[in-house]
């Protein structure tokens, strides 16, 4: 009897916790301060950034189906927000010279050790798992960039 009420106690808390959503919308991308455009990576080297990068570390995030599931949108969220100030396509295309080249160094350290992407959200988008040979190409591409 007692674990009856504990799960409908339970079932009740998650359905008033998804009144809680978060805020999806992306901010505004500036053109001037964009990687894109800015940078003009080779377009094989944008697939690979956009597929595998870009929902995490730009404001172009795609919010997926389970970004309106409390508590899971909570830590998506929190997650993107620090992502976002880690490293962040948006506003890369600001810096020039030995700062961008410091910064795609570090980049193509997480890259290359495997830390980035991260499991968890490969796990969920199998789109974004890089092969050793995209792997091996983004990070020479970063490393070159830097040289220039």
């Amino acid at each position: 009897m007692r674990t009856k009420k504990g799960i409908w106690i339970l079932l009740g808390f998650l359905l008033l916790i998804q009144l809680i959503q978060i805020d999806k919308s992306n901010p505004p991308v500036d053109p001037a301060v964009d990687f894109e455009p800015v940078v003009q990576p080779p377009e094989d080297i944008m697939v690979i950034l956009k597929s595998a990068c870009y929902d995490c570390h730009s404001n172009e995030t795609r919010y997926p189906w389970y970004s309106n599931v409390a508590p899971v949108s909570w830590w998506l969220k929190h997650h993107i927000n620090e992502a976002r100030e880690h490293f962040d396509f948006s506003s890369l295309g600001q810096f020039k010279g030995a700062q961008l080249a410091e910064i795609l160094a570090d980049a193509s350290e997480v890259v290359e050790s495997g830390e980035m992407p991260l499991n968890s959200y490969t796990w969920m988008h199998p789109q974004a798992r890089l092969s050793a040979e995209q792997r091996s190409r983004l990070v020479q591409w970063m490393r070159e960039s830097g040289e220039d």
